[in-house]
């Protein structure tokens, strides 16, 4: 009997040491309830011992929690819908006030960064969401750290993963994006010829002032052109003469002109009379000769 009874206190003593001992990992912090009332010391990892049923053991977890945050829909400042989703990174700095402060902080953190999520977007613009990630990051933070602080959470960092957009919002950013891309093009393009201008005026003047240069270019124009063995020919023809000929034949033109229609209306072609032609020795005269219609016979036909 007593063997019995030693073996039951055994018993109930190693299961009173088996709830009083507790394993606390690296990555943890035991926070302990005494009668319902927070003890001040945080025990840290290893193992520890509590006082069974008077105790309460809560761990916490130390390690960064990554929180995607939902798409949240909003109106931008410039009066433009769009769906933000982002994602938060923070962990736990005090076990107690985490426990204490807040019924449950992970779903408390997911509310404040979903809320604070649609206030960035009604405070910004849309040039700002899709350009300027960095400093609404950086607001996003602040804006979620405030009450953290109060519950023993650090926000590591907070970021917009990615914006959307109607689908007839982005064919305008697509339409606006390439009227840009067009305009620094011919920009560009204007750019050259009115350098090319320059390069070329000054080119002339130095030819103008050496017109042993202008020859010397045609020459080299012909090398070029007979390099690539074709069988284009190049006669080189000087400016000079067609400068030449377009002052002479106005001129020209202003002088025959003014003669030919005075000789058109002066000159009168003549019939000779019969009487003008001279007789030939043995043959009748010319007006003696002539066919009249009553002499041509009957029945002939026209020569």
């Amino acid at each position: 009997m007593l063997i019995e009874v030693l073996v039951i206190i055994a018993a109930v003593c190693a299961v009173l040491v088996g709830s009083a001992a507790k394993v606390i990992t690296q990555y943890e912090r035991g926070v302990v309830f005494r009668f319902g009332r927070l003890q001040e010391a945080v025990r840290g990892p290893g193992l520890t011992f509590i006082v069974p049923v008077v105790d309460r053991l809560r761990k916490v977890n130390l390690q960064i929690i990554t929180m995607p945050v939902p798409a949240q829909e909003g109106i931008t400042r410039d009066n433009i819908t769009v769906r933000v989703d982002a994602v938060v990174y923070f962990n736990v700095t005090d076990p107690a006030r985490a426990l204490v402060n807040v019924e449950d902080y992970l779903f408390a953190m997911g509310q404040v960064a979903q809320s604070s999520l649609r206030s960035i977007i009604g405070k910004s613009e849309l040039d700002d969401l899709l350009s300027n990630r960095e400093r609404l990051n950086q607001g996003l933070e602040v804006m979620i750290d405030s009450p953290a602080l109060d519950w023993g959470v650090h926000i590591d960092r907070v970021e917009i993963k990615d914006v959307s957009l109607p689908e007839s919002m982005k064919r305008s950013i697509a339409r606006q994006a390439e009227a840009e891309r067009e305009r620094r093009s011919r920009i560009i393009a204007a750019d050259g010829e009115y350098q090319a201008s320059r390069k070329l005026s000054d080119a002339a003047s130095v030819m103008a002032d050496a017109p042993a240069a202008l020859q010397l270019r045609l020459l080299e124009t012909v090398v070029e052109v007979a390099a690539e063995k074709n069988s284009t020919l190049v006669l080189p023809f000087p400016v000079e003469l067609l400068r030449f000929v377009d002052q002479v034949t106005p001129q020209e033109r202003s002088s025959g002109g003014a003669e030919h229609p005075a000789a058109s209306t002066d000159v009168v072609p003549r019939v000779p009379e019969p009487a003008d032609v001279p007789d030939v020795e043995g043959l009748p005269p010319v007006h003696d000769a002539l066919i009249t219609p009553d002499a041509v016979p009957r029945g002939a036909g026209a020569p």
